[in-house]
């Protein structure tokens, strides 16, 4: 039963999401954290993370993760198959009619429609993780410079993220020698 729940909860996420990997972030949180409890949303932080740091589409990383985690390589399996199943469909049927219909002003209309839909879902799903990622003055820190470090002069992520996490782990042995010295 867990197995076919896996691949619904992320064939719904793959199907009711627009606009790529990101765009499935508020999705996956409401599915995964608040409606099935299969992740806290420390967790999900986490997952979103590392699957922006490996190959692939955050989403259907994250839903490997998530899977995994349930129910192990078959779990993980379903849980991939389940979130690029609607996609695989979606685009097989649309790709003939989408050319056909590119140069229709109502549906280019609809697209602008739907991009500015997908950046108000991604944005209010950055302020719900930056307000479980943002708990002291180091992160807030961290976070700006990661910002600014991809906003402005357009490092890797995965660079910046090799960063915050040597710094995170410096910032550890350096609260523990403190501690070990009081």
């Amino acid at each position: 039963m867990i197995y076919l729940q896996l691949f619904l909860a992320f064939a719904k996420v793959g199907v009711m999401t627009f606009g790529g990997g990101m765009a499935m972030l508020p999705m996956l949180q409401r599915e995964i954290v608040k409606n099935r409890g299969w992740a806290t949303d420390e967790e999900m932080l986490d997952y979103y993370a590392i699957g922006q740091c490996t190959p692939g589409v955050i989403a259907v990383n994250t839903a490997t993760f998530i899977g995994y985690k349930q129910k192990g390589i078959v779990g993980a399996i379903l849980a991939t198959l389940g979130v690029i199943f609607p996609s695989v469909v979606i685009i097989t049927v649309l790709a003939g009619v989408l050319n056909i219909l590119s140069g229709n002003i109502y549906v280019q209309r609809a697209f602008a429609g739907i991009r500015i839909a997908v950046a108000a879902q991604i944005f209010v799903s950055v302020c719900k993780l930056a307000k479980k990622a943002l708990v002291s003055v180091n992160t807030v820190i961290v976070a700006i410079l990661g910002f600014l470090s991809l906003f402005l002069f357009g490092l890797s992520p995965v660079l910046i993220t090799a960063c915050t996490i040597a710094y995170g782990i410096l910032l550890y042995f350096l609260r523990r020698k403190d501690n070990a010295s009081a």
